[in-house]
């Protein structure tokens, strides 16, 4: 996999083992020079992504909606950059333009990207997964829910066909190579 998409925080108010944990992956994106794949903000941990992978050798496209350029917002590390008209538009960009993507602890705008990921997967559109990274146990509740989607049948299909998780960087990084 060379295309990595991660879907993330745009806050800069967040408990700072989630930029560290962030910085790490970027670290490792770039000495292994991946393509890092991602929302194009200068703020919170995609930029702190953004950097440290930029350092150390990835290639940086950013994918960035009207809205984030108009309020200045816009990461001045990209090396490619992909203009979207909303956040659907930049959904499918980032879906089309990586090979598997991460769910770093994120809020909203990251739950949206990730569902939308496994939503068309469950369909049929691609068969790339998310890979959600587990960082202090951030999504353990979210995947107690997905689980009990399962357990009453509103899924069809087993939802580990369209995630994986990663409760370090180490099982991170052996899914991503």
């Amino acid at each position: 996999m060379n295309k990595i998409a991660v879907f993330c925080s745009a806050s800069d108010a967040i408990e700072p083992v989630f930029m560290e944990k962030a910085r790490e992956l970027g670290v490792w994106l770039g000495k292994h020079r991946k393509w890092l794949v991602y929302g194009g903000s200068n703020t919170g941990l995609m930029e702190a992504l953004a950097k440290s992978a930029k350092e150390n050798g990835a290639m940086i496209m950013g994918v960035v909606p009207t809205k984030l350029e108009e309020h200045g917002r816009v990461s001045d590390l990209l090396d490619v950059t992909f203009h979207s008209v909303n956040l659907s538009d930049r959904k499918d960009i980032m879906l089309q333009e990586s090979d598997v993507m991460v769910a770093l602890p994120g809020g909203i705008g990251t739950l949206d990207e990730v569902f939308h990921v496994m939503a068309a997967c469950s369909i049929g559109y691609h068969q790339k997964k998310v890979i959600f990274y587990n960082v202090e146990g951030f999504w353990n509740d979210l995947l107690a829910f997905l689980n009990r989607l399962e357990e009453t049948h509103f899924v069809h299909r087993p939802l580990k066909n369209y995630f994986e998780v990663a409760n370090t960087l180490e099982e991170l990084t052996r899914l991503l190579e």
